[in-house]
């Protein structure tokens, strides 16, 4: 199937413009993502409704906590990723096609298939995860539009490197994102994940200013992106770009892929960087990968009760009352 969003060049060549990549891409070669091909000129989709991925997940295992908490997520996904991030959880679906020679797995599915099956299975969202939704942005796209018809709401989960022409297309079928802010650290970025720091935080702004509701996840990886100054730093971009109300998620990291050599997260570490994030001011700051802990919960920022109590993605207990903290009546942030 033929993508969208690329423009001629001389030779067959083309550019596609769907991420801050921008790639030039020869005739019979792929693009960084693995699953955008030129042939003759004319560029391809080669995971148009081939899933790799297909279930129903608790919202909070985006993560999201503060949009329609307690609800269920058709979550969907194909092979493929325009980031190579060496501590990727899900290597064996997003890293498939340079892993394994160009090949690409994945069912047949068609975006009706999908939105019926949300349906039916009573979830109040499809989200589009696991790899990067961007890359399979054209069944995204015509999934969302039949979603939003029937009433479901649309979250990507991604690493925040579409173009503002891509964002521009999704954005009047896209309700919500979770984005990795994987760092503050421009190495990091190259070197990790072969991406630039700029353009991720560029998206955050856009998504943020173009009403997405937009929560953020940052995963600790000792010695790498866990500086107390760099914590800091990121926080107060969230807090100073995107605004205090902005859920941010510090996860746990596990030795995984290519850095097996990395030793998981200290809980301290990340105990740590959670009130480096209040001291910032943001309202909402969580701890992720370390179930019952008691930064999964929700507290409200202005009488410190808690509200929403979490283990793991398990939702035990909502006390939020039509947005309101029902103690002090300050006003909660998010879509309940």
């Amino acid at each position: 199937m033929e993508a969208l969003l690329y423009e001629h060049l001389k030779d067959k060549k083309v550019r596609c413009n769907l991420c801050k990549h921008n790639c030039t891409i020869e005739d019979g070669k792929r693009g960084i993502c693995g699953v955008r091909e030129n042939r003759e000129g004319v560029l391809n989709t080669l995971v148009y409704g081939k899933l790799i991925a297909r279930q129903i997940d608790p919202i909070e295992k985006k993560p999201l906590f503060h949009f329609l908490p307690g609800s269920l997520s058709y979550s969907i996904a194909t092979a493929g990723c325009n980031f190579k991030c060496l501590f990727c959880q899900n290597a064996d679906i997003s890293q498939m096609p340079d892993d394994n020679k160009g090949l690409i797995m994945g069912g047949s599915c068609t975006p009706e298939d999908v939105v019926a099956s949300a349906v039916k299975a009573n979830c109040k969202s499809i989200s589009y995860t696991y790899t990067e939704p961007t890359v399979y942005f054209e069944f995204a796209r015509d999934t969302a539009i039949l979603a939003q018809k029937k009433g479901l709401k649309n979250i990507f989960v991604t690493n925040g490197y579409m173009s503002r022409e891509a964002l521009g297309m999704i954005q009047p079928f896209l309700d919500a994102a979770n984005v990795d802010l994987k760092a503050y650290n421009k190495d990091f970025y190259r070197k990790m994940c072969g991406a630039k720091l700029e353009n991720v935080k560029e998206t955050l702004v856009d998504m943020k200013s173009s009403g997405i509701f937009v929560e953020v996840t940052t995963l600790l990886i000792p010695g790498l992106n866990d500086d107390k100054k760099e914590i800091e730093e990121l926080a107060m971009f969230i807090t100073d770009s995107l605004g205090p109300e902005t859920p941010w998620h510090i996860s746990r990291f596990h030795p995984t892929y290519k850095l097996e050599d990395r030793p998981s997260t200290p809980l301290e570490t990340l105990v740590s960087a959670r009130k480096t994030g209040m001291k910032c001011g943001l309202k909402y700051v969580y701890t992720g990968n370390v179930p019952g802990e008691e930064g999964e919960s929700t507290f409200c920022y202005n009488c410190g009760k808690m509200l929403i109590e979490r283990i793991g993605f398990y939702v035990k207990k909502n006390a939020v009352e039509n947005g309101t903290c029902p103690h002090c009546r300050a006003h909660i942030d998010g879509v309940w």
